[in-house]
């Protein structure tokens, strides 16, 4: 910040107030640039428009009508497994972007961030106020351009409750991951992690292999 600070006021200050003037113009997000992008395609604007609409009938149908709503995520593209229990709490904003293998379950008030592609693989947990975020901007540039970076949960793996799973995460088969814990790197096999940042503190019993 220091040399920045100097080359700002060489060249363009006489003063270091100037300097932060001119430090503050530097780092200005270009919102007028990220609202006129084009981030989706017209057929991408439709569908989320029609979600937006036929997802009332995921979000207010009865608990146990599982069928139902696997049934209503595969007309909106989504890859949906046997027997993968979603509670209609969950909030999924782009179905098609998920992919879902067997005996899934997604509890109440999960967020499937799904701006890019969420996989979930065979027998995985993601526990009630989970957040997977498969979406962000990339802060260093002015547009805060969209980044749509995908989301891996391996086999047999637990996300707990409310737990946040960044863009680009991979979480690997039986990997734990501990209540409101923050991940934002990927985790091996069998690792259990915790607190925010995520760091591993054991490995899951070998009995699930």
């Amino acid at each position: 910040m220091s040399g920045l600070k100097a080359a700002l006021i060489s060249r363009n200050s006489s003063s270091c107030d100037d300097c932060f003037k001119n430090l503050r113009y530097v780092m200005r997000v270009d919102v007028s640039a990220n609202r006129t992008a084009e981030k989706w395609s017209r057929k991408e604007l439709l569908g989320r428009v029609l979600w937006a609409l036929i997802g009332v009938f995921f979000a207010f149908s009865p608990r146990p009508l599982w069928f139902w709503r696997n049934m209503l995520l595969r007309v909106f593209g989504a890859k949906v497994g046997k027997n993968v229990r979603f509670h209609p709490s969950v909030r999924i904003t782009i179905p098609w972007n998920l992919e879902i293998g067997d005996d899934v379950g997604i509890g109440d008030r999960a967020n499937l961030y799904a701006l890019g592609k969420i996989k979930i693989d065979n027998r995985a947990t993601i526990s009630q106020g989970a957040h997977l975020c498969a979406g962000s901007h990339d802060h260093l540039d002015p547009r805060m351009t969209l980044r749509k970076d995908p989301i891996y949960i391996g086999e047999d793996a637990w996300v707990c409750a409310e737990a946040f799973i960044g863009p680009g995460v991979s979480i690997g088969d039986r990997a734990v991951v501990g209540a409101r814990a923050v991940l934002t790197k990927n985790v091996d096999e069998d690792a259990i992690v915790v607190g925010n940042p995520a760091n591993t503190i054991g490995t899951r019993k070998s009995s699930l292999r």
